[in-house]
């Protein structure tokens, strides 16, 4: 690795871990040694990981890399997006209230529920014949 000088944080989603590093600089995204364009073909995805540079407008003042892994495209956006909101108040305290306000430093807890014994998903029960 390089001796350059990040801040460091992880971001969690769904069942994806985002290791995020923010380095000082051009404002570059690579997940996975891979440019995030690449990895997130949807503009949707994109502009969610974009989100915490845009509130806290420090947008082209850090350069990103991740290693994330687990869960799906949406969920690994959002770990990302959470990744880098933690790294953002590690750099600088006056970013909290802002990131907190738009809800990017709180974890979104909700996680695919267990499949329950009887029913056919974690809530779908088969169909009820009275006679």
């Amino acid at each position: 690795m390089s001796a350059e000088k990040y801040i460091w944080a992880t971001g969690k989603r769904k069942c994806a871990i985002a290791q995020i590093r923010l380095f000082p600089g051009d404002g570059g995204i690579t997940i996975n040694d891979r440019p995030y364009e690449e990895i997130f073909p949807r503009l949707e995805y994109r502009r969610m990981i974009e989100i915490p540079f845009l509130v806290t407008e420090t947008v082209g003042k850090f350069r990103v890399t991740v290693k994330v892994k687990g869960g799906g495209m949406s969920g690994q956006a959002g770990a990302i997006r959470h990744g880098i909101a933690r790294a953002l108040v590690k750099e600088n305290d006056l970013f909290k209230p802002v990131l907190r306000k738009e809800g990017l430093l709180t974890r979104d807890a909700r996680i695919k529920e267990r499949k329950k014994y009887g029913l056919k998903r974690a809530r779908k029960a088969p169909q009820f014949t009275k006679r």
